[in-house]
């Protein structure tokens, strides 16, 4: 069992990659701009949501917690995969548009998300595997509190949320708290006492319930195991190539998001079938369902299989995540 992160002295992996395959296909850039179109699936999905949510107010719980186990997870993920979106302005041309359009994402999962979700993630981009920057790494007491016991592992996935609130005070360049955050935070929770006023506790039960399943516990919890935990040697990101895939809109195609996070989602697959040779090398996963029995069955596998570096890459670090995202983008595009 590992007793601490893998640690790399190299910057993070894909900038050198999008520098060669630009270099050897300039034409990928084409695949560059924004899907407006994402907007009518944002739409569709939240409405579809809380649609279920208001046809099961009557229904017994064990009823909604299988809904939400069977259907609503999948609505949930979906959604989190459309915030993603709109975190890198792959929606509309506006700033302020994408960010209203991941709030409207945020309706069907309770609580308030996408805004925090912008700032982390862009820090993720710019600076993987930095443990005061990325919070996409889990913190030391995190991973020693789990260990490597089937139990613990599982645990953890089923109160993922709730695990990842407890890191944004470790990360000291991340300013928690603006304006557009508690904006987030009013319309959400106005929300949720407008549904509970007219239809009651159990359409609240659903999209909590549906939530929870969607980050956690769940095949689609092996999203979360296949992104980035080492299963093979050094290789510190992982794609994903299942059928899952087509109800996730690609999010699966994690090294090529990595290395061109300016594709929009309908376009990722278009990055393998042009540069095929820099991928058909690295390990991917064909099944989620499979990678989260073999995360919780491993002893092997725990929160310390991930990669932790210090050097930044030539990428400076600023309070604004935005403009480290782009600074991070300016430098791979240089050839």
């Amino acid at each position: 069992m590992r007793t601490s992160f893998n640690f790399s002295e190299s910057p993070e992996p894909h900038i050198k990659r999008t520098k060669e395959i630009i270099k050897k296909y300039p034409e990928i850039k084409k695949l560059m701009g924004r899907n407006p179109n994402t907007f009518l699936y944002i739409f569709g999905i939240v409405i579809l949501q809380l649609g279920i949510a208001v046809v099961l107010r009557d229904q017994s719980w064990w009823v909604i917690l299988l809904a939400a186990y069977a259907i609503g997870a999948f609505a949930n993920h979906a959604l989190f995969v459309l915030i993603h979106e709109c975190t890198h302005n792959m929606v509309f041309q506006s700033r302020i548009a994408n960010m209203w359009a991941g709030i409207l994402c945020d309706l069907p999962n309770v609580l308030p998300s996408s805004v925090q979700f912008r700032k982390y993630h862009l820090k993720h981009h710019a600076f993987q595997g930095h443990y005061d920057i990325d919070g996409d790494i889990p913190s030391v007491w995190e991973a020693k509190l789990i260990g490597n016991s089937f139990f613990g592992k599982a645990i953890w996935l089923l109160l993922f949320p709730i695990f990842q609130l407890t890191r944004p005070p470790r990360l000291r360049e991340i300013q928690f708290s603006s304006l557009w955050v508690w904006i987030d935070l009013v319309v959400v929770l106005a929300f949720d006492i407008v549904l509970i006023y007219f239809f009651g506790l159990m359409p609240i039960l659903y999209l909590t319930s549906s939530f929870f399943f969607s980050v956690g516990l769940h095949p689609l919890g092996g999203r979360w195991i296949q992104e980035h935990y080492l299963v093979d040697g050094d290789q510190e990101t992982y794609s994903y190539y299942g059928w899952l895939n087509k109800l996730a809109f690609n999010v699966g195609y994690h090294n090529e998001h990595h290395d061109f996070s300016y594709v929009p989602w309908n376009k990722l697959p278009e990055i393998k079938r042009i540069a095929p040779e820099f991928y058909d090398n690295l390990t991917y996963h064909t099944s989620w369902g499979k990678l989260v029995w073999k995360f919780l069955t491993d002893k092997e596998l725990s929160l310390f299989s991930r990669t932790i570096r210090e050097n930044k890459g030539n990428v400076a670090t600023t309070r604004d995540a935005e403009s480290d995202y782009h600074e991070q983008i300016r430098v791979k595009e240089t050839v």
